[in-house]
């Protein structure tokens, strides 16, 4: 009988490329999956439910963010990044240039990678700082599938890479103390020197990317300029209140960890300020939730099919199956865990969550394999992180999304999801076994 993961991933996946909806391909793959795993219908249902609470916060906190993007719009702040943008734009034109191009996606990968670490706001700077470039990216004619890989590559190499930030709870708290727990001698092994052959992987697919993308893809400036409202006027007052804003909502989410509470203190000062009239917030507010509408509810129903996985138990049941099937090949081992990680993040939407389901069983077959400590922190270290891109469920996917569909012009699956699957989880998987066989 099937493993009840792979139906429902399978399933998933395929409805997702037949550009059904993802949240509908959610719910029929945990419905197809809690049925293959023998959970009954009602048993899937009820785990089904319990899961969705789990992607509330995010999916409320992308509604808040929405509503701030709307208002920064309405600040001017766009139609001012644009007229400085295409002005500099204009002038590389008549000198021959194309640097302007090469600036921006040099600044969102920055920040994408500052995300995890110098500033660790993840995922929450993308509603806020792509919407306002978008007109301008639209103009250079930039592929957006080139601007997704770039963001999905700052979200995820520097917390599988650098233990800072993100890097430190994912490479310290969580895969060296799941390593050491499973009965592995940790002391002497240096994560980074791990996880660098992996990382190099995903630098890898980058470049090819850069190839991949190098052309020219024309999108309607119309539509970008209805949803962006890049005529609005702007004055500097505005503009210092749109920054003050901004500012505000990074500084409080720092501090106490909430987009919900930094999303909504600088919606208020927005409203305080007269940029936004108050008779105008209620619009401005349903506008900006509906704008981020399709990414909270794919993140509540994220929540609920992986609530689904696990109550089968197959999840467990595939990690001991792949351990029966390896035999007393490193080759075949390696390849097999790394495989099994990848499909088990694609449903689960979380490289986070997977690393302690996989280390339980994976660290004692490597030990009996005969793999050393270094290589056995790698394996289950890019086990975890296969399938954070390329998963229609998970935030490294959502996010850049979130940013670059807000005119209906990006589609998650075909414009972020598959290009990411093939331009980091190939050489990823391709990297990470390279890894596991040498160090």
């Amino acid at each position: 009988m099937i493993n009840a993961v792979i139906a429902a991933v399978g399933i998933m996946l395929v409805l997702s490329l037949s550009r059904v909806h993802v949240v509908i391909a959610l719910i029929v793959g945990a419905m197809v999956g809690g049925l293959t795993g023998g959970l009954g219908i009602d048993a899937t249902l009820k785990a089904f439910n319990s899961g969705l609470g789990g992607g509330a916060t995010v999916a409320l906190s992308y509604a808040l963010l929405g509503a701030f993007a709307v208002a920064i719009a309405k600040s001017g702040l766009a139609h001012a990044l644009a007229d400085k943008a295409l002005l500099l734009v204009d002038r590389q034109d008549a000198a021959g240039g194309g640097q302007v191009k090469w600036l921006l996606i040099a600044l969102l990968w920055v920040v994408a990678i500052a995300s995890q670490n110098i500033l660790p706001i993840h995922i929450a700077f993308i509603p806020l700082l792509v919407p306002p470039l978008l007109y301008v990216l639209t103009k250079l004619q930039l592929d957006r599938r080139l601007i997704a890989c770039v963001m999905t590559f700052g979200l995820i190499t520097p917390y599988m890479f650098l233990p800072v930030g993100f890097g430190n709870i994912f490479l310290n708290e969580i895969l060296l103390a799941n390593v050491s727990k499973s009965g592995v001698d940790i002391s002497g092994v240096n994560v980074t020197h791990a996880m660098g052959i992996p990382a190099l992987g995903m630098v890898f697919g980058l470049l090819i990317a850069f190839i991949s993308y190098r052309k020219k893809r024309v999108y309607d400036l119309e539509k970008i300029e209805r949803v962006e409202q890049v005529a609005v006027q702007y004055n500097p007052l505005t503009l210092m209140v749109a920054g003050l804003a901004i500012a505000s909502a990074f500084i409080i989410q720092l501090l106490l960890d909430s987009m919900i509470i930094g999303a909504l203190a600088g919606f208020l000062i927005f409203s305080v300020s007269g940029v936004v009239r108050w008779r105008e917030t209620d619009d401005l507010f349903t506008e900006g939730m509906k704008m981020m509408a399709m990414i909270g509810f794919i993140m509540i129903a994220a929540s609920g099919f992986a609530e689904v996985m696990k109550a089968t138990g197959e999840v467990q049941t595939l990690v001991q199956a792949s351990a029966s099937w390896i035999g007393h090949s490193k080759g075949i081992g390696a390849l097999l865990m790394l495989l099994v990680g990848l499909l088990v993040t694609m449903g689960i939407g979380s490289s986070f969550s997977t690393v302690p389901i996989l280390a339980a069983i994976f660290v004692p077959l490597c030990v009996q394999l005969g793999f050393s400590p270094l290589a056995i922190v790698c394996i289950v270290g890019t086990a975890g992180a296969l399938g954070d891109a390329g998963s229609p469920a998970s935030d490294s996917t959502l996010g850049p999304t979130s940013g670059l569909n807000i005119d209906g012009q990006h589609h998650h699956i075909w414009d972020t999801v598959v290009p990411t699957f093939l331009h980091y989880n190939l050489p990823l998987l391709a990297f990470g076994w390279l890894a596991a066989m040498i160090l």
